[in-house]
């Protein structure tokens, strides 16, 4: 049978990049995003490089309390084995928290925990019955390190950390496997105005391939936390 893997962002950056390497192995692909057009141009761009790899895209902004359901449900209804799910959607503001402006923390969570904790919940039901599974959630370093300007974002990091902490303890005897990514200063688009050169940076294909390795152990064993920083150290 077909394997499966679910990223949510996987339109750009790190979602996209673990959806191409799995797509090397020839999983299934799931995926959403905000944009319906930068989601159809994933598609078309996916099924050119993986003519015999399913792709399934759907809109959803998963910091709306209505986006993690709809997503869940679009999945749910393909049917078929979750053998993976990242949950990668996030976003970053910066700020202090004594003069960020009045509800960022809310929408730092809303988006960088609770998108993993309602899409997790969900599809979670289906990894249990199968007894196998692997949970990676996409943290940061700003979740095991305090720094100036993180404010809500560093918050909310940090409390996703904790969720996947707590999921693993939950799940350890169910098969399921959960790892905790903490990626530091990686190329992507938020790094894209730093005018730093891009080497200073981790790869989003360095980010993937971990990711594959982790989940390629075999099911005696689980990497619990993936700490990847640039070479230099942190930005």
């Amino acid at each position: 049978m077909q394997k499966t893997i679910v990223v949510t962002g996987g339109s750009k950056g790190i979602g996209r990049a673990i959806l191409e390497r799995f797509a090397q192995a020839g999983f299934r692909l799931i995926t959403c995003a905000r944009s319906a057009s930068d989601l159809d141009q994933l598609r078309q761009e996916l099924a050119q490089q993986f003519p015999n790899v399913a792709v399934h895209t759907c809109a959803a902004d998963l910091s709306q309390p209505e986006g993690p359901q709809r997503f869940a449900a679009f999945v749910l209804g393909l049917g078929g084995s979750i053998d993976v799910l990242v949950n990668n959607t996030g976003a970053f503001q910066p700020g202090s928290l004594h003069t960020e402006p009045e509800g960022q923390l809310r929408q730092m969570m809303a988006v960088n925990l609770y998108s993993a904790y309602d899409v997790t919940r969900a599809l979670l039901p289906v990894m249990l019955q199968q007894r196998t599974g692997h949970v990676f959630t996409i943290c940061s370093v700003a979740s095991i390190k305090a720094y100036a300007n993180g404010g809500a974002y560093s918050v909310a990091k940090y409390a996703l950390y904790g969720f996947t902490k707590n999921l693993r303890e939950e799940l350890k005897e169910t098969g399921v496997r959960v790892t905790a990514v903490l990626p530091g200063a990686t190329y992507t688009a938020s790094w894209e105005a730093a005018g730093l050169p891009e080497e200073r940076f981790i790869k989003v294909e360095d980010v993937a391939e971990a990711v594959f390795g982790a989940y390629s152990l075999s099911p005696q064993a689980v990497v619990e936390e993936l700490l990847i920083r640039p070479q230099l150290g942190d930005i």
